[in-house]
């Protein structure tokens, strides 16, 4: 596996693991009505989304280079 796409699997799993965990405590919040809650549940979406927005800027950046 090259770095190239060992980056990019870290990537996605970090949006995954990221994207979970605000999803998570955002019904978490619901349920329980805790304000800590809410607010990593929100600013774990927001990370997941720049995580998103880095993804394809450094796919865009990389489209030159093979994955092998």
């Amino acid at each position: 596996m090259s770095l190239k796409s060992f980056h990019i699997v870290f990537i996605l799993l970090s949006i995954a693991l990221s994207v979970g965990f605000g999803l998570w405590a955002v019904r978490d919040y619901s349920a329980t009505g805790h304000v800590l809650n809410m607010v990593m549940g929100y600013s774990s979406l927001a990370v997941g989304v720049v995580l998103a927005a880095y993804l394809f800027w450094f796919l865009f950046k990389m489209r030159k280079i093979s994955l092998s």
